[in-house]
């Protein structure tokens, strides 16, 4: 059993959704609108190889932010989110926790896990919220998708973002799929840019999750999975590059050094440009400053960023994209 030694329970939230669900936009919204007084904590899994969601996300001197790489939560890293989830608990001594699995990921057995003898008496598992966009609707091969109807069936409360992005038609369509499910959810809201109201939080957890179909978890060695991975260290103009794949999705992930500079109406180009890329996330420095580049299909948004560690950017397709013609292409997107 693991002693974390805090004083009370933490309040915590699973947010999950698919891929371009909205999950990091709705974390940053409920962050800008995190009590002054409270400390927060987020741990982040992501589907490839190197972590870019710690870079999109907000921080400050009362959030810490902590992401496991590499796969899904609730297999591949599961011995690992215990120990992180330990140390990030000792460390930030949170208020309030929020956990965002992969798009990819089923969040049964985060839930196993959260619920279970280590952290009993120190995690308060309340609500788990699912985000949706509408336009799903359109793409069988995500509807299909086993995980997505994990995703839904689990969560208590079912948020259908992006309304605005949405025709009237599709969004009516989810309204009354989602309103008829059994057992009915908590809530069922509409909402655009991840604008969630941080009361939803406390809402109670309602969904049971006996009798949901066992993981198949791999037999990996616990000794190894518990040390924390540690990424390469790249040079200057000589990134480092990550490949991945789980469930019939490829990852393709690069590293640069912070000394990289990219130019900027190239590198947003070479990402727009991208059509074998079902999903791009990226934090790259163009200057003095640095910008978060999220696409998902189509949509597609550029923001500034307070991240100033390195560059990194991963491109999510369904089949495996040639990473030595890419890198030479993000290579040659570099300032001279």
């Amino acid at each position: 059993m693991v002693a974390i030694n805090i004083i009370k329970s933490v309040p915590t939230n699973i947010i999950t959704g698919f891929l371009g669900a909205g999950k990091t936009t709705a974390i940053n919204h409920l962050l800008s609108h995190k009590p002054a007084s409270e400390r927060w904590a987020v741990l982040v899994n992501e589907f490839g190889q190197i972590g870019v969601d710690q870079s999109l996300i907000d921080n400050d001197d009362r959030v810490q932010i902590q992401e496991i790489p590499g796969g899904c939560l609730c297999c591949a890293r599961g011995p690992q989110l215990r120990v992180v989830l330990t140390r990030l608990l000792r460390s930030a001594r949170p208020d309030r926790l929020i956990i965002e699995p992969t798009g990819l990921g089923h969040p049964l057995g985060i839930v196993d896990l959260l619920l279970g003898p280590d952290f009993a008496g120190v995690i308060d598992l309340r609500s788990m919220i699912c985000l949706i966009d509408p336009r799903v609707l359109e793409q069988p091969e995500i509807l299909a998708n086993p995980v997505f109807g994990d995703q839904i069936n689990l969560a208590d409360i079912l948020v259908l973002n992006k309304a605005d992005l949405c025709s009237p038609e599709q969004l009516n369509e989810a309204l009354t799929l989602s309103h008829n499910m059994f057992p009915p959810k908590q809530q069922v809201l509409t909402t655009r840019m991840g604008e969630l109201d941080t009361g939803l939080l406390d809402s109670v957890r309602s969904t049971p999750t006996t009798g949901a179909r066992p993981l198949l978890r791999p037999n990996t060695s616990t000794t190894m999975m518990e040390q924390e991975a540690q990424e390469p260290a790249s040079a200057p103009g000589q990134p480092v590059q990550f490949k991945g794949e789980m469930g019939g999705f490829h990852s393709q992930s690069w590293l640069f050094h912070a000394d990289d500079c990219f130019d900027s109406a190239r590198v947003l180009e070479f990402l727009d440009h991208q059509q074998d890329s079902l999903r791009i996330k990226a934090a790259i420095r163009i200057g003095h400053g640095w910008i978060g580049y999220n696409r998902m299909l189509k949509d597609r948004s550029v923001t500034q960023l307070a991240w100033r560690r390195d560059s990194r950017i991963e491109l999510l397709s369904t089949q495996p994209l040639d990473m030595e013609e890419l890198s030479l292409k993000l290579q040659n997107c570099l300032k001279s």
